[in-house]
């Protein structure tokens, strides 16, 4: 019963996290960069971005950890 409902949570965040990574928006110029000149025109996150960042990280350590204890068999 654990088990299942934690392998749940597992593929759950891990559908999440692929979203959330697709939300963010690009760092560096790509391909596009290697053409142009000059720096970004904005050098720092703002407060939505550092949001997502935030939730970001934490989704990914709850898939991570809960990879690890899935995988290691520490349920059974």
């Amino acid at each position: 019963m654990i088990t299942s409902l934690l392998t749940w949570t597992w593929v759950s965040s891990g559908v999440l996290l692929i979203i959330l990574v697709l939300l963010h928006s690009p760092k560096g110029d790509g391909m596009g960069g290697l053409a142009a000149s000059g720096s970004s025109m904005f050098t720092s996150a703002s407060s939505a971005e550092a949001a997502l960042n935030r939730v970001t990280w934490t989704c990914l350590a709850i898939f991570l950890s809960l990879a690890i204890i899935l995988s290691a068999g520490w349920l059974r």
